[in-house]
């Protein structure tokens, strides 16, 4: 597939996608047992750590007012670093106390609610700009973006994280992860603006081709891995891309 054949994520089909993916990460959440402490790929961050920061994210979705908490709290905690840091630290933090079974019905419950509440976002706050650093380039987002994208991207990755933590089976397939697979490689291509050939195995894989440039051959999963820095890549593939 020519790459700018990859059609960019509207509001609709970013809603269906966050909510599956909330679906299969509660799915993943509740199949936990003794796994909890296991460390992941975030250095600072065990299971219950990360499950805690997607719920937090939920959470900040269907309520304004913890929103406008986090938001300040986080830019306390964040000094002089990126917001972004400070409110995952905010996550964390207060929820450190709930049990995993209570983190895990509270992630049951708010998982549906905070894909509605996503979709529901009004026009006027999709349009506020927001700052963040991607690859030590500061960029400004937008508040639509950051909804549609971003946090399904963010979930989706922490899924993964999850599964090769604990081992349990990570849940791939075409219309769904493939989606999010191509909407990453459709990104990649524009922040680099290059020539290639990129070979996605797995389920959730494709091929997708600009000009006649690089030749990449690589597991689906493993390319976003490399691109949101949990990897190191080399040529293209150090071009990174936000998660």
């Amino acid at each position: 597939m020519a790459i700018e054949s990859v059609p960019l994520l509207d509001r609709a089909r970013a809603a269906v996608l966050a909510e599956a993916e909330y679906e299969r990460f509660a799915d993943l959440v509740r199949s936990l047992d003794d796994d909890w402490t296991r460390r992941t790929d975030c250095p600072a961050w065990d299971v219950r750590a990360m499950v805690a920061h997607v719920l937090g994210a939920m959470e900040s979705h269907v309520s304004p007012r913890e929103l406008v908490h986090q938001l300040r709290a986080g830019g306390r905690a964040a000094g002089d670093r990126p917001l972004i840091d400070g409110i995952t630290e905010v996550q964390v933090a207060e929820r450190a106390h709930l049990s995993t079974s209570r983190l895990v019905e509270r992630l049951t419950a708010t998982a549906p609610r905070a894909a509605r509440a996503r979709r529901r976002l009004p026009a006027p706050l999709r349009r506020i700009p927001l700052k963040q650093d991607v690859g030590g380039v500061m960029e400004t987002w937008t508040m639509g973006y950051l909804y549609d994208v971003i946090y399904t991207r963010d979930t989706w990755m922490h899924r993964i994280d999850i599964a090769r933590a604990t081992g349990r089976p990570l849940v791939l397939t075409a219309d769904h992860d493939g989606r999010v697979v191509a909407d990453v490689a459709a990104e990649w291509a524009r922040r680099h603006g290059r020539p290639f050939r990129l070979h996605l195995t797995g389920p959730a894989g494709g091929t997708y081709v600009a000009g006649d440039g690089e030749e990449i051959t690589l597991d689906a999963v493993e390319f976003c891995r490399i691109l949101s820095g949990r990897g190191s890549g080399t040529g293209l593939l150090a071009q990174p891309v936000p998660f």
